[in-house]
């Protein structure tokens, strides 16, 4: 059963740790945070769905004391400006394909404070498992319990994830990647969460389920900024 839920005094921890950011990666200057959303190569759309990320932002603006820009960015994974943005956001429907330089300058990000978070939009699963596997060749993909905290920042799931859109008929599932015991790659999958935020006429959802799936990647978004 889904339900809402506000955290209380979790609006000033977030005010709090927003101000303090640290050094190796937060490298902007406009006194908001500003997110990405992550270039790849391999054929993949990394670029669909452009207004997804704009609507979490806003949804995000408008509902909670977060200091973060309203527009976003699109950075290769190669890049080292990749170091400037505290949450990077990935997505599609096919191939990635990254070589050692940009295997070493994400992992290089993911352990110096950044946060990657992947949403499958069907297609993608195959291709980011073996990606992943190569960025942190030690540690092991693992299914989130619905009893972990970015299931409940500010809207609780106690169900997990919500299902945005129907494919297998198969549960939606919230899986970690952890270094050195803090959580850095949260990747969804069979939940196409980011169809979720995308414009109400590109995928004709109802508002209900958009609404979810703003509150779900509200919660991530949250997450992220407040685990340093």
């Amino acid at each position: 059963m889904y339900k809402f839920k506000v955290l209380r005094n979790s609006f000033l921890v977030i005010a709090a740790v927003l101000f303090c950011s640290p050094s190796t990666i937060i490298a902007q200057n406009t006194g908001e945070f500003e997110i990405a959303r992550a270039k790849y190569r391999g054929g993949g759309d990394w670029y669909n769905d452009p207004s997804a990320l704009s609507n979490l932002i806003a949804f995000t603006r408008q509902r909670l004391p977060i200091s973060i820009s309203e527009s976003y960015s699109d950075v290769s994974l190669g890049s080292r400006d990749l170091y400037s943005y505290p949450f990077v956001f990935l997505t599609g429907h096919g191939n990635i394909t990254l070589n050692n330089s940009e295997v070493s300058n994400l992992r290089g990000y993911l352990e110096n404070g950044g946060f990657l978070y992947v949403d499958d939009d069907y297609g993608l699963d195959e291709f980011i498992r073996p990606v992943l596997k190569r960025v942190f060749p030690d540690e092991e993909l693992i299914e989130l319990p619905f009893s972990h905290p970015i299931y409940k920042q500010v809207f609780e799931f106690e169900n997990g994830l919500p299902k945005i859109h129907e494919h297998d008929n198969a549960a939606p599932k919230g899986y970690g990647l952890f270094r050195n015991g803090k959580l850095v790659v949260f990747y969804t999958y069979e939940s196409n969460l980011s169809d979720g935020w995308a414009d109400p006429e590109i995928h004709n959802n109802p508002a209900s389920v958009r609404q979810k799936a703003l509150e779900m990647g509200a919660n991530i978004l949250v997450y992220a900024l407040t685990q340093y």
